[in-house]
């Protein structure tokens, strides 16, 4: 249906931090906590929670109750957030010259170079 068989280029990363510009948690911004490129689906620290009704299990030291856990949120609903807080389309850029040129995720609408490891 909607996924194709080989996926998509997602420039976000573990760690990144978004803004969510669709759905119900609209205006919501966190930490990127897991990515699944092969469903280009994206977990969010504190965006899209839902109750999860659990049994307690003695065995495996389970508490029963309902508990609330991130669910995963489509990568076109959400934009990656500049130092400054803008939010923005990733680009790339190469960084460097001749062979020890590095290449590099920015920040389309202000062109601050994006932290690669964070």
């Amino acid at each position: 249906m909607g996924v194709q068989n080989s996926p998509s280029r997602i420039k976000l990363r573990k760690n990144d931090l978004v803004k969510v510009i669709a759905g119900r948690d609209k205006g919501k911004s966190g930490r990127i906590l897991e990515i699944d490129r092969e469903n280009e689906r994206i977990v969010v620290e504190g965006v899209m929670l839902v109750k999860r009704h659990t049994k307690a299990n003695p065995s495996k030291q389970m508490k029963g109750g309902i508990a609330e856990k991130e669910a995963s949120i489509h990568v076109s609903n959400v934009m990656i957030l500049t130092s400054d807080g803008t939010a923005s389309r990733i680009g790339t850029r190469l960084e460097g010259d001749g062979s020890s040129a590095k290449r590099v995720r920015v920040a389309k609408k202000t062109g601050e170079v994006l932290a690669n490891k964070t």
